[in-house]
């Protein structure tokens, strides 16, 4: 690691024993740092996600608020769940006390390329896609950040050649100062988490703090068929290049009659035929284009390109196939925590389907995935469970969708869907909502979903 001197011998306190928080001690002590670890829930309650701490010297404040553990603190590290408005946190910042998060500091202390991007949907498959074409490179690669595996886990055994690709999310952002991405990237901007942010405005400005750090140097890469960012790109101080696949664009990736094409510095490379991508659906297309755009900016070789984008086979949660049983394939989209990512499960569907909608409120409209299902000639039947379901309800029958019904459970809603469906459908879970109303996170969501569906006799 390096910059370990900035936190030698500092008393840094750690709030929140997720895996990032737990992460983030361990990076510390590694630095030398005097750590407090803080989490409102006991060491009971807290159970295994704590035992790669014991044994380590770290001073335990469990089961108790964190306003409580500032005394004599110099560093407060806080998890991405905690927003920098939390009473406590501002309670630190006025007793002079320096807050981080944890992605903030692993940047600090990693050594590597750093390779980062962020927007509403898409982030986890084009995360793993791009690890996948530096791995193809030969490049020691490690993808952290939101997508699951803390940054700091993989900072502690960096090394100057490694490659790190960052998943980003809003709330990380929020503690982000230094973090400089030598490639980073926006995927696109709709609405999402404003029972966080409150308004587009303050999501937007917090997800283009990924490109605050970044000069000439660098590169930002930006869908160009998005229209709320045409206006973003004028805020960047680095080199713009854009993806596309509605059009061409002189700096970047596109698609030709068919083909994946790359300009790079002024040479158009052909890479290979959009139909030979081997994730489907156009929401996809345009996560490779962005892979193939961040690749290319960091110098790897077509061939390479072209072989990932033919051999990644996806992430789990994401339009991810489970089981077809009696005919019926079974399509777990966990991970379609939004109205816009469950918008592009819906345009992937080629079958019959229906579908299992609802889960913890974020404020949302649901009215435009409503009407792309109106649009769609394949969505029959939506289950509708948790917290949002009245919400949901309501809005397709103001849209004119009546083909509803309502479970208690996940399970209810399996049940209910394998009854409308015949051979030759769908059925498949894209939420539009998070899950905190009935599970601990999307992933759980959608193993529970998974274990219903194999358990089906």
């Amino acid at each position: 690691m390096r910059n370990c001197e900035r936190y030698a011998g500092r008393r840094v306190l750690v709030v929140g024993m997720a895996r990032s928080g737990v992460a983030a001690a361990q990076m510390l002590l590694k630095a030398g740092a005097k750590v407090v670890v803080n989490d409102s829930k006991t060491a009971e309650q807290l159970g295994d996600a704590i035992v790669p701490l014991q044994g380590l010297p770290v001073e335990w404040a469990l089961g108790c608020p964190a306003g409580e553990c500032l005394d004599g603190v110099d560093v407060l590290v806080i998890s991405p769940g905690i927003p920098d408005t939390a009473a406590f946190v501002l309670k630190a910042k006025t007793m002079g006390i320096e807050v981080t998060g944890e992605l903030e500091l692993a940047s600090q202390l990693a050594e590597g390329t750093l390779v980062a991007l962020t927007g509403t949907n898409g982030k986890t498959t084009t995360v793993s896609l791009l690890g996948e074409i530096f791995r193809l490179a030969g490049k020691r690669t490690h993808v952290v950040g939101n997508i699951g595996y803390p940054f700091s886990a993989a900072a502690m055994e960096s090394a100057p050649e490694d490659i790190f690709v960052c998943e980003v999310s809003s709330f990380q952002m929020e503690t982000a100062d230094t973090f400089h991405p030598h490639v980073g990237a926006l995927l696109n901007i709709t609405e999402d988490h404003l029972n966080r942010h409150g308004t587009m405005e303050n999501y937007t400005a917090t997800k283009m703090r990924l490109f605050a750090r970044q000069g000439e140097g660098d590169a930002a890469v930006f869908n160009a068929d998005d229209p709320a960012l045409a206006p973003l790109m004028r805020e960047v101080h680095s080199r713009v290049m854009t993806f596309s696949r509605q059009k061409e664009v002189p700096h970047g990736a596109f698609v030709r009659d068919g083909m994946v094409m790359l300009n790079i510095s002024g040479k158009e490379e052909a890479v290979c035929p959009a139909e030979e991508i081997y994730i489907p659906g156009p929401h996809n297309l345009e996560n490779a284009l962005a892979a193939a755009c961040m690749a290319a900016a960091m110098g790897v070789e077509i061939p390479v390109i072209a072989q990932a984008l033919r051999t990644f086979t996806g992430v789990e949660h994401r339009i991810e196939f489970v089981r077809e049983l009696e005919g019926v394939r079974y399509i777990n989209d966990s991970k379609g925590t939004n109205v816009d990512s469950t918008i592009k499960a819906v345009q992937t569907m080629q079958r019959p389907t229906a579908i299992i909608l609802g889960g913890y409120d974020k404020h949302c409209d649901f009215t435009p995935m409503v009407k792309e299902m109106v649009l769609s000639p394949y969505i029959r039947q939506a289950v509708l469970i948790g917290a949002t379901a009245d919400q949901i309800e309501r809005t397709c029958r103001e849209n004119g969708f009546d083909a509803i019904r309502r479970a208690s459970t996940l399970k209810e809603a399996v049940a209910l869907c394998r009854e409308a469906a015949e051979a030759g459908w769908n059925v498949l879970l894209s939420p539009a909502c998070a899950s905190f109303d009935m599970f601990e996170d999307y992933e759980a969501r959608g193993r529970v979903f998974k274990e219903i569906v194999f358990s089906l006799s």
